[in-house]
């Protein structure tokens, strides 16, 4: 009796293993689509915190030109990111603010507008190519269903200081 529960046991733990193998080639993601001046940015949604459309931003001198000041979120001082700016585009009204965390410190970015949430597995997810001078995307995608491409925000960098 002892013998089969144990081959039953290693019986189930190989089918489990090759269940979770191939789990593995279709792991996905939720990612939060945004949009700045007409580029699709994403981020991971683990990292979003919250999404505001009414907020007061206080400007703070002596910053980097694309820190727009800071946000008071129910007793905590958040710093805002102008993600126009960041990108070298030119800055455009307050619309949404998307409040991301990440390794404990959250800040805010400034976007045009929230496109979506959706799933993206993560091996149509394409690298940057090694020698772009761009740090702060990770990597880039075309959509499900569409033929936008969404660039992937690396939070770390984003958070990075200059």
């Amino acid at each position: 009796m002892d013998i089969m529960t144990k081959e039953s046991a290693l019986g189930n733990q190989e089918t489990a293993a090759e269940g979770a193998a191939g789990d593995a080639a279709v792991n996905s993601r939720k990612y939060l689509i945004f949009i700045a001046d007409d580029l699709y940015l994403g981020v991971d949604a683990e990292y979003v915190v919250e999404i505001l459309n009414n907020h007061t931003i206080t400007p703070l001198p002596m910053t980097p030109h694309y820190i727009r000041g800071i946000f008071n979120m129910r007793g905590q001082i958040i710093p805002i990111l102008d993600i126009r700016l960041k990108l070298g585009k030119p800055s455009a009204d307050d619309n949404l603010l998307i409040v991301i965390s990440y390794n404990e410190t959250q800040i805010g970015i400034v976007v045009d507008s929230v496109d979506q949430m959706v799933d993206i597995p993560d091996d149509i997810i394409l690298p940057m190519p090694s020698k772009s001078p761009q740090r702060l995307v990770s990597g880039m995608c075309t959509l499900p269903n569409s033929s936008k491409t969404m660039l992937v925000l690396d939070c770390e960098q984003l958070l990075a200081h200059d």
